[in-house]
């Protein structure tokens, strides 16, 4: 029984050891995802603003000077 015990003490840590190096290893892939998805919704946000604000100065133009897009046509 004492060999038993031993031989189950002798495999289990370096088998804990390899499944706890695996976990931190997931969880720091997971981390820099979740880093790299937050990072292109802060791109996204701000191509969103700059798209919004080139068209309202786009309506802005037309509305202020309808003449010179008849002129253009």
């Amino acid at each position: 029984m004492t060999g038993l015990v031993a031989v189950v003490m002798t495999f289990s840590i370096p088998i804990i050891a390899i499944l706890t190096h695996h976990f931190q290893r997931q969880s720091k892939t997971k981390h820099k995802m979740i880093k790299d998805e937050l990072e292109l919704e802060k791109l996204k946000h701000e191509n969103y603003l700059i798209e919004t604000e080139k068209l309202r100065l786009e309506l802005q133009q037309k509305l202020v000077n309808p003449a010179d897009e008849r002129k253009i046509l």
